[in-house]
């Protein structure tokens, strides 16, 4: 017997097989409350699905997380669909639904601008107000191929070549007279998709490729009703203030250039904050006993086809010539490491070899999905490769995640999603090694009593990784540590060893991240403390102002002495009010504010702004500097 189950618990049995659009008929208020796209048996399904006398199905609220889900994918198609309709000429291209947002890409001969996106808007809104129903249909592979050639879409022609085979029926939506075949289910109705806004107009490549033609993309938030939606762009505005950009700014960290896209230029009090963290990596390298090497930018392209990267990863890979020879710049750094490993005759009781590199690797990332620091071109990873046994796999894995935990909990990050990512499609090696390495991964998460949720298909297509995700104060979530188990790329490029009965072993490989992207993590960390970052971090820890002139040279035997004891000072003697100076350097976030004035001079003494906003009076200075120490000299 067919049991249908709704968000609030309650329940309606059926005798026979029935279909869902019976089931919206028997409940008018349905599409009030519920989507009549629904989950069967744990598998969203759409309004033609028929259910049998085993089924469980349940409607989805419309605040759901899933149901948001299927607003935005119409949303998807309403905004293919007014394009066509306002530009006749426009090719639609790929679109995709990421978090809270949608995205569209297109290619027009003229390209849109900013302001074309408000009359974008108005054409989404008639049609909803049309309050059309949408359909899913069924057609084969040839019959669609040629529904889309007769509209001449060029680009979803290369789609649907790439992720279909003729024998395949394709699932289309139909809004009125316009088709799409988008993956994710949709709405049954165009009304459910009115509390929309669209935010943003940039440039992309086709495919990522800079090759490829250059082509736009419109960015759009959804929502199930005003009040969310209302609250979402209030959170953006919001968050504007503790966006890492706006906090670079006014720290003078660095900044980004239009005709250097994804690429970093640091000023100073930025390139320090860069310089401390890669200092306190390397002590825990230290620790944990690696050997740190440097690998050049540039290795013949060869390289690259050995391992395997050019033939997955081409249209990230940037590529240059030089004396008639192609060479690619790194958009990673095993294939390095590995050359230094294979530069000398190893025993096996020469393992595990740990290498580390503060690796800069460059990646040809589509300008749309650039981000600030979070996303770029240019970026350096605390990269490693420990080289090992089969037999030391395991105790090397367990101490990269103790690794990962002990710098995580440094930086009171305690949002740490765990995923494990298994074999992808296109991969390489034997179902038996990626069983096998794919157990050996889940064993130590279980081991290490770590809560984690499984990827299917996401691995590297060498094989299985772990993934360490933080969640950010915007409940994002970055990908930073990784844990990537690999039997192949040694092999590939030569790698091996001498083992106890003297016969040459491909070692396996363990590549590991910690930050990941050390710019990505300083943006992170920039955000999660709102720009006060840990005091043994920040480039200037006190400021030392004067209330008149008559302080300064007291001020300047405090500055002398507070350099002595390894104190990052700097003094403010500008000829302005007390309440200014202190204003401007709370604005600049200086966790320690030292007030000299007529009181601390004839006391020997100091008052204290603490940057959370405390004031101490005349506080002995040798009493402060105890005091503040340990956090300072971290």
């Amino acid at each position: 017997m067919p049991v249908i189950i709704f968000s609030d618990g309650s329940k309606k049995k059926y005798k026979k097989f029935i279909s869902i659009r019976k089931v919206s008929r028997d409940f008018k208020n349905i599409n009030k409350n519920y989507y009549i796209s629904a989950l069967l048996n744990n598998k969203i399904v759409d309004l033609s699905t028929i259910i049998n006398k085993d089924s469980k199905l349940f409607f989805i609220k419309k605040t759901d997380e899933m149901a948001l889900q299927i607003i935005r994918n119409t949303c998807l198609h309403l905004l293919g669909y007014s394009l066509k309709l306002l530009w006749p000429e426009i090719k639609l291209c790929q679109s995709f639904v990421n978090e809270s947002q949608f995205y569209y890409d297109f290619y027009k001969k003229i390209p849109l601008t900013e302001k074309d996106i408000s009359l974008i808007e108005k054409k989404m809104n008639f049609l909803i107000k049309k309050k059309y129903n949408i359909f899913l249909k069924k057609m084969n592979y040839q019959n669609f191929k040629k529904i889309l050639i007769d509209l001449k879409e060029t680009y979803k022609i290369k789609i649907l070549k790439l992720n279909f085979k003729k024998k395949d029926n394709i699932s289309f939506y139909i809004h009125e007279t316009n088709i799409d075949f988008l993956t994710g289910v949709q709405a049954p109705k165009i009304s459910f998709c009115k509390y929309f806004k669209l935010q943003k107009l940039s440039g992309v490549y086709w495919k990522s490729n800079s090759k490829n033609q250059m082509i736009q993309r419109i960015s759009g938030t959804a929502w199930a009703n005003k009040l969310q939606l209302k609250s979402f762009l209030k959170i953006l505005k919001s968050n504007k203030k503790i966006d890492h950009r706006f906090i670079s700014k006014k720290l003078n960290l660095f900044h980004l250039q239009k005709d250097s896209p994804g690429m970093v230029f640091w000023h100073h009090n930025g390139w320090f904050i860069f310089k401390k963290l890669k200092d306190f990596i390397r002590k825990k390298l230290i620790k944990y006993k690696y050997q740190e090497v440097k690998t050049p930018f540039l290795m013949n392209k060869s390289i690259w086809k050995k391992s395997g990267h050019l033939e997955n990863y081409q249209d990230f890979i940037f590529s240059t010539y030089s004396e008639n020879k192609e060479y690619c710049i790194k958009p990673m750094n095993c294939p390095g490491h590995i050359q230094i490993f294979n530069n000398f005759l190893k025993s096996y009781k020469d393992l595990p070899i740990r290498i580390s590199e503060f690796g800069s690797c460059h990646r040809n990332e589509f300008s749309g999905s650039l981000h600030g620091l979070m996303r770029l071109r240019n970026f350096t990873q605390d990269d490693a490769h420990i080289f090992c046994t089969k037999s030391q796999l395991k105790n090397e894995i367990k101490n990269c995640i103790k690794m990962i935990y002990e710098i995580y909990n440094t930086f009171s990050f305690n949002k740490i999603l765990v995923k494990l990512s298994t074999r992808p499609y296109k991969r390489i090696g034997s179902n038996s090694v990626w069983d096998y390495t794919e157990k050996i991964l889940i064993n130590v998460l279980k081991d290490s009593k770590i809560k984690f949720s499984i990827q299917e298909g996401e691995g590297a297509f060498y094989g299985p990784k772990i993934e360490f995700e933080l969640r950010d104060c915007f409940n994002r979530n970055w990908q930073c540590g990784t844990i990537q188990l690999d039997f192949y790329l040694s092999k590939r490029l030569g790698s091996f060893y001498v083992n106890k009965n003297n016969k040459k072993k491909h070692p396996v490989l363990i590549h590991r991240a910690i930050l990941g992207s050390i710019e990505r993590f300083i943006g992170i960390l920039l955000e999660e403390y709102n720009g006060f970052l840990p005091i043994w971090l920040v480039p200037i820890q006190v400021k030392i102002i004067n209330v008149s002139e008559n302080h300064i040279e007291y001020c300047q035997n405090i500055f002398k002495l507070l350099q002595k004891k390894n104190i990052r000072t700097e003094t403010d003697f500008k000829n302005k009010t007390i309440g200014l100076k202190i204003r401007e350097n709370v604005l600049l976030k200086i966790p320690y504010i030292l007030i000299c004035g007529d009181k601390e001079l004839q006391n020997n003494t100091v008052s204290v702004r603490y940057f959370s906003g405390k004031m101490i009076n005349n506080i002995n200075l040798l009493e402060f500097i105890n005091k503040i120490n340990k956090k300072i000299n971290f």
